[in-house]
């Protein structure tokens, strides 16, 4: 007799999630006691993180979406290294390093400094990260376009789900560079919008930001080829690596610096954002399991429509204020639209397929 294996149910790819989740909310519920000593400032805090949660969960469908693409072509060994080590640095390195090193760059002070200003001058903090969102939107939307924009400037991709766009897209991609004429042309727009050191940050900026995607490409490129060469086993290795971790960067920037619209206390960020960010990992493990990719076919279009979005959404933060729920929950709409048009072929494939059957007698 021969036993069934019961498919992994989508809730357990979640558990490490619930319980980060769990703790996490303790811990804010703890901090909000040490900082108030009330019950309604324990009850303040622990709302907040729940909030930041979701908040980093709605912007980063896309990102999930993205990690599984890439994850998908590493090796197994690889794969483990992303979600392990990639995952302490999505949320140590990012949500705790990152806003410290902004201060530590921008009030030129050392990084024990930075902490204790966070710790116990978190307006000044806030302050600082509020003045530095112009060059880090302009470096993460520039990276971002990019990445969406080669996406849909391939001239091998031959599914198209928005066809009148990408059709064109996919036959001006035999042009080189084109999409990044595209992102010098957008930047030199959105930089005529703005005066004095605001438009030379931007463009600085910017241009960094279209180089390291550039960098990212090559070294990815060469580290991939040189392990290729000594093992074909070692495709997607360490160049993937770095490119999704350069990615996850790139996607974290917004939700850090909305953070600081719901708190300036540095500690209260790091613990709902972590939370979020557990959230994303257990998403990204999920699609490579089931081979959601593949399942739905235009998923993936939404993810990258989506991450295109986020980038004009950064350049247009440069400008005016754009609440962060605008932006995750326009992400989140694209992808679940993208899903229900996936449906809706394999449906329609599935009828079709029987259609064609011939009706056999019983």
């Amino acid at each position: 007799m021969t036993t069934r294996v019961q498919p992994q149910s989508s809730l357990s790819y979640f558990t490490w999630a619930f319980i980060v989740t769990a703790l996490g909310l303790v811990l804010g519920a703890w901090l909000g006691w040490q900082t108030t000593g009330t019950i309604g400032g324990m009850a303040t805090v622990f709302f907040i993180c729940t909030v930041l949660a979701v908040l980093e969960i709605s912007l980063s469908f896309d990102n999930a979406i993205v990690n599984a693409n890439k994850l998908k072509d590493m090796t197994p060994e690889w794969q483990h290294r992303f979600l392990t080590w990639g995952i302490i640095i999505a949320v140590f390195g990012m949500r705790i390093i990152f806003p410290l090193l902004i201060v530590v760059i921008a009030a030129q002070i050392g990084p024990i400094e930075a902490i204790v200003l966070a710790a116990k001058q978190p307006e000044e903090y806030a302050r600082i990260m509020h003045e530095a969102h112009l060059p880090i939107a302009a470096f993460g939307g520039t990276f971002l376009m990019m990445v969406g924009l080669t996406y849909f400037f391939d001239h091998e991709k031959d599914v198209h789900w928005i066809a009148f766009i990408e059709k064109r897209m996919a036959r001006y991609a035999t042009i080189k560079g084109v999409e990044i004429a595209f992102v010098l042309i957008l930047i030199l727009v959105f930089s005529n919008f703005l005066e004095g050191e605001a438009a030379d940050s931007f463009v600085y900026s910017a241009i960094y930001g279209l180089l390291t995607f550039l960098a990212v490409e090559v070294v990815g490129g060469l580290l991939d080829a040189s392990q290729q060469t000594m093992s074909a086993a070692a495709k997607g290795g360490l160049g993937a690596f770095i490119y999704l971790e350069v990615l996850d960067a790139s996607f974290s920037f917004d939700g850090v610096i909305g953070a600081f619209a719901l708190t300036q206390n540095l500690f209260i960020i790091a613990i709902g954002l972590g939370i979020g960010a557990m959230y994303v990992r257990s998403m990204t493990i999920m699609l490579v399991d089931k081979g959601t990719l593949a399942e739905y076919r235009y998923l993936e279009h939404g993810a990258f429509y989506a991450i295109l979005i986020l980038s004009v959404i950064m350049y247009c933060q440069t400008l005016v204020h754009i609440p962060e729920v605008i932006t995750g929950l326009g992400g989140a709409g694209l992808i679940g639209i993208s899903l229900w048009s996936s449906i809706r072929y394999n449906r329609r494939e599935l009828a079709e397929a029987h259609g064609a059957q011939p009706v056999e007698n019983v």
